[in-house]
């Protein structure tokens, strides 16, 4: 009986042991580069490079690697291997020079859940339907005043907003009202309206948008993308970005039943309008022109232009800050000067 517990033990050891080198040479061969394939650093078995990445400043890490590596450089994220550019020049050539060779979208888990069953929205579109999507998004804010002069009414009137919410002289964060101007100016285009700042569906939005790009970009939407069929199945503050976007999208559901209501297929308001009037022109064309579609569309305008562009503008007040005398030759400068103010003058 003993000789066939050692022979049972021996065997299970030897199972174990060939399962564990299969697995060693399965992901090797997955990984596999070729000799021109950017570099990067050495990754472990299965895990890749996801235990050196910094869990609470990530893009410290990848800058980093842009400085050992290159500006040019890969790194494997569990079982996915990604190729990252830095540098104006380098990005550049990649998305403006090279555009068609870099048109189409990877295979992305967290966007397959998000863009299930649909053509993928604005980001994760490809092809025909991408470009159609894209054009007539273009093409409508235009209409409705994107970076045309005629919106610079609607700047204006927002900041007057934004003025009244802070009327005492006192220290004050900006972020939180700034994110609350930039969203309203895109509610504007998308949904032809303002929300006022104290409106809870609003303020919720933009609470869901920033916990959103702060999940994507931390461990936990890493460890997703390196294995989302393990991690879809557990819990965590990731769970909470498919919670968001569903409760986001909702939302915008709701200005579209609201706006097919009262639409004049004469006289668009806005993009919502805009869509709604080529979805009836192109019921079956298979382009993405549907209601599903919509409101991923204006999900993907809302996280492409809110809090990128509040962002964009603290880092401007930080230049200003830190520049007094840059400050207070812009202030200096007339109106008309002001639009074309270079913060190179920081340099």
């Amino acid at each position: 009986m003993w000789l066939y517990n050692v022979l049972l033990g021996f065997d299970l050891k030897v199972l174990f042991l060939f399962i564990f080198v299969f697995i060693i040479i399965a992901d090797f061969l997955k990984n596999w580069s070729p000799p021109n394939f950017p570099p990067g650093p050495l990754s472990l078995p299965l895990v890749g490079n996801l235990l050196s990445v910094d869990r609470k400043h990530p893009y410290v890490y990848f800058t980093n690697l842009s400085d050992v590596y290159g500006n040019v450089c890969s790194i494997c994220l569990g079982g996915f291997k990604m190729v990252f550019v830095s540098g104006y020049k380098v990005v550049k050539e990649a998305l403006a020079t090279q555009a068609d060779n870099f048109m189409d979208r990877p295979y992305q888990a967290m966007a397959n859940r998000v863009y299930l069953g649909e053509t993928g929205g604005l980001f994760m579109s490809n092809g025909e339907t991408w470009k159609k999507q894209r054009r007539f998004a273009l093409s409508t804010l235009r209409n409705f005043g994107l970076g045309k002069s005629t919106m610079e009414q609607s700047v204006c009137e927002e900041i007057r907003h934004l003025q009244e919410e802070k009327e005492k002289d006192e220290p004050f964060n900006p972020a939180g009202l700034l994110n609350n101007a930039v969203a309203n100016i895109i509610c504007q285009l998308v949904m032809g309206k303002r929300f006022d700042y104290s409106d809870h569906n609003f303020q919720i939005m933009l609470k869901y948008l920033c916990e959103i790009h702060r999940l994507q970009g931390s461990v936990w939407g890493m460890m997703y993308e390196a294995f989302p069929g393990v991690m879809k199945h557990l819990p965590g503050p990731h769970n909470k970005i498919f919670s968001h976007i569903n409760a986001i999208l909702e939302f915008i559901s709701q200005e579209v039943e609201s706006h097919k209501k009262d639409l004049d297929h004469s006289d668009p308001r806005d993009y919502i309008d805009a869509f709604i009037i080529e979805m009836e022109n192109h019921h079956e064309s298979g382009l993405g022109f549907t209601e599903a579609n919509l409101a991923l569309n204006s999900l993907d305008i809302f996280q492409a232009g809110s809090e990128t562009t509040s962002i964009t503008l603290l880092w401007a007040l930080v230049f200003l800050i830190k520049f007094p005398d840059v400050q207070g030759r812009w202030h200096a400068m007339p109106h008309s000067e002001t639009n074309t103010f270079d913060l190179d003058d920081v340099k």
